[in-house]
């Protein structure tokens, strides 16, 4: 469906660094059988803000090259509806499998603002 590149996907530092000689494969793979990405960095945000506020810091971003990953990618509708700020026609990234980390073009590190917002990505690599 896409003509782009790369993807985003959203972890804390800690479960990214767990097993660094392994592909990662986060809870949601087992939980939902896919890999919940995001199409560019304004989504990835939004997600960030929606549901991952609480998730453990630093949180990073992985920014995956779509042509270097092992497992199918699908773009999907967000079901049931997109976090707030998001069109409902966006399509998000599923990865039916675990991240290859050869994929990894970059990681960001999240910025968050005194109220506890995601509001920008930093680059770490």
């Amino acid at each position: 469906m896409s003509s782009r590149s790369t993807i985003q996907h959203v972890v804390p530092l800690e479960e990214w660094n767990a097993a660094p000689d392994r592909p990662y494969a986060p809870a949601s793979l087992a939980k939902d059988g896919f890999v919940h990405c995001s199409p560019d960095a304004e989504t990835t945000l939004a997600v960030i803000n929606a549901f991952h506020r609480t998730a453990p810091r630093p949180l990073l971003t992985l920014v995956l090259a779509e042509d270097r990953l092992a497992s199918r990618l699908e773009w999907e509708a967000a079901a049931p509806v997109p976090p707030p700020g998001v069109p409902e026609s966006t399509l998000f990234p599923h990865v039916f499998g675990p991240l290859d980390r050869d994929a990894v073009e970059r990681v960001l590190e999240v910025q968050w603002d005194e109220q506890g917002q995601a509001t920008g990505l930093r680059d770490v690599s």
